[in-house]
């Protein structure tokens, strides 16, 4: 009996510190003063070193973490995009507009149905990690949509490697930059 007592205590505590610490992560707003949200945004080593520090002890006992992934570059800024009651307009140089097969490789990211807004890259500097890209691989037919998970230099110059995120193995090769044809900078679902 006293062990199953002591156990429902501890249990009530773990459970009231972790809300404590769990609320004092979110502040409340009120809807009708803005009505846009602005999010914070570290590095992943800041992100990973912050919720290291800070992160409840259930989660750590647990061992749930939550790694940082490199996210697309933003390539629209806020005063590019101007959002009237009946239409939204997007101030953006070389867009185009791009829909997708089903092939599974981006879900949930990309998937049948959803359409995206792409950009024509100018030269190397405009890719980054975390990007996603289409290109036309030298390893098979069509064109292929994936994520920028690496970029660097060898003896033939610029290169990206590529990875569906769903995929559980990199795309073959090297893609070269005259291989990517376009850089997603929106999805519309």
């Amino acid at each position: 009996m006293y062990k199953k007592s002591l156990f429902i205590v501890l249990a009530f505590i773990i459970g009231v510190v972790s809300t404590l610490m769990v609320s004092s992560y979110f502040e409340p707003v009120n809807p009708s003063t803005s009505q846009t949200t602005t999010y914070i945004v570290a590095n992943s080593k800041t992100v990973r070193d912050e919720a290291a520090q800070n992160e409840p002890i259930v989660a750590r006992l647990l061992g749930l973490t939550n790694e940082e992934k490199p996210s697309p570059y933003n390539y629209i800024r806020e005063d590019q995009i101007i959002v009237d009651k009946d239409k939204i307009t997007i101030k953006l140089k070389n867009a185009q507009w791009s829909r997708f097969t089903d092939t599974n490789s981006m879900d949930p990211v990309i998937d049948k149905g959803a359409n995206a807004i792409q950009i024509v890259p100018e030269d190397e500097s405009d890719v980054h990690v975390g990007d996603i890209v289409s290109y036309k691989s030298l390893y098979a037919d069509g064109t292929i949509i994936h994520r920028v998970i690496e970029i660097g230099y060898d003896n033939e110059g610029w290169y990206a490697i590529l990875k569906g995120d769903n995929n559980s193995q990199k795309d073959p090769g090297r893609v070269r930059f005259n291989q990517i044809k376009r850089i997603t900078v929106a999805i519309i679902y």
